[in-house]
């Protein structure tokens, strides 16, 4: 496909030339006739020299070729004037992979996650036994900057790394409240690859943690200016929502007005004000990101920040074991406290006047 497109703009561009020279020599023959036309005058006399009669004749005589040329040459469009401060390299690459052993749930998230980065790259599976600076070597060789390393443990616990390579920073998050695209069946819809408007919570700017963490995910989904394999309107928004020290993804459709295109004022609609009727239609997925520990370099570094309240999940599988086998032992412990307590409480036979007058081997 993209040879085919080379081709047809290296064809345009040969078209362009040879145009452009036709003119050129078009010009130069009838400028030489004219100006001997000019000059000498219809009698054969000597007609003034004035410059300004010569270019008065030529511009009336060639003023059509003219136009056809100053029409050709196409005029750069202000509506997609690149932006001068937008933080974002137009060369910004995001590799996308995943460690062997995944399960199924976060394969699938992988892949609607490359679904919606028309600037992602995706490949093989990387031993999580490894150290992770092999992810920044792959991502070396694929010419990417930005990392999303999915790591899953004990085919259970998810894990996801966001990474600026080579230099750093890095995120490590633990993925919880995981809903794929095919999973929730909600109505939105968007086209592949439209370029996306991306929406923060005021929460990030309050802390230096939470400022380190929007810039990340801003470098990991921003779409470049300009990308070739983008659609240039905007047709969703991806929101990222900071509540209970944890990062909330959801991916909205942009709806207009029966099936109107109106201008989007993206500041409007993300402070819940209608403009111009536009709505907004959930799409999915629908993930959760909760901050483990900040490095200061790519996956490895000094630790900038780490949450002391998160609680590893083996440590809550341990404490729901050990809470279980409290339950068995006091079970145990009640069955043997009953067992002694009617050993020592066993009531004594009352003695009777008729006790020897019946034989044990008397049968009635």
């Amino acid at each position: 496909m993209k040879n085919k497109k080379r081709k047809q703009e290296r064809q345009a561009r040969l078209e362009r030339d040879d145009f452009e020279n036709r003119i050129r020599e078009e010009q130069t023959k009838h400028r030489h006739i004219d100006r001997t036309k000019v000059l000498l005058g219809s009698g054969g006399d000597v007609a003034s020299d004035s410059e300004d009669e010569f270019d008065e004749a030529y511009q009336g005589q060639f003023g059509e070729v003219l136009e056809k040329e100053a029409l050709f040459k196409p005029e750069k469009s202000k509506q997609h004037k690149e932006p001068e401060h937008t933080g974002i390299n137009r060369k910004e690459k995001t590799l996308v992979l995943t460690s062997r052993g995944v399960v199924a749930r976060f394969r699938h998230l992988m892949q609607d996650l490359l679904c919606l980065l028309p600037n992602a790259k995706k490949d093989a599976k990387i031993d999580s036994k490894n150290d992770k600076r092999a992810v920044v070597e792959c991502a070396e060789l694929r010419g990417c900057n930005n990392a999303i390393f999915f790591e899953s443990r004990k085919r259970q616990d998810s894990y996801a790394w966001f990474a600026k390579t080579p230099e750093g920073p890095s995120i490590k998050f633990h993925v919880e409240n995981i809903h794929t695209m095919a999973e929730l069946k909600l109505t939105g819809n968007h086209l592949k690859f439209s370029r996306p408007s991306l929406h923060f919570d005021p929460k990030f700017d309050d802390e230096m943690h939470t400022r380190v963490i929007k810039e990340i995910l801003v470098h990991c989904f921003a779409t470049p200016w300009k990308h070739h394999a983008m659609k240039p309107f905007y047709d969703h928004q991806m929101s990222f929502y900071w509540e209970d020290g944890r990062v909330w993804f959801r991916n909205y459709q942009i709806v207009h007005p029966e099936g109107k295109e109106v201008r989007a004022n993206f500041s409007s609609i993300e402070n819940g004000v209608s403009s111009g009727g536009l709505s907004l239609t959930e799409v999915g997925p629908r993930f959760c990101l909760h901050p483990i520990k900040i490095f200061q370099g790519a996956f490895t570094g000094k630790v900038l920040y780490e949450d002391e309240l998160f609680v590893n999940p083996n440590v809550r599988r341990a404490d729901a074991k050990k809470k279980d086998s409290d339950v068995y032992a006091r079970k145990v412990a009640k069955k043997q406290k009953r067992k002694a307590h009617v050993a020592m409480n066993q009531l004594k036979r009352r003695e009777d006047d008729l006790d020897g007058f019946f034989r044990d081997d008397d049968a009635f």
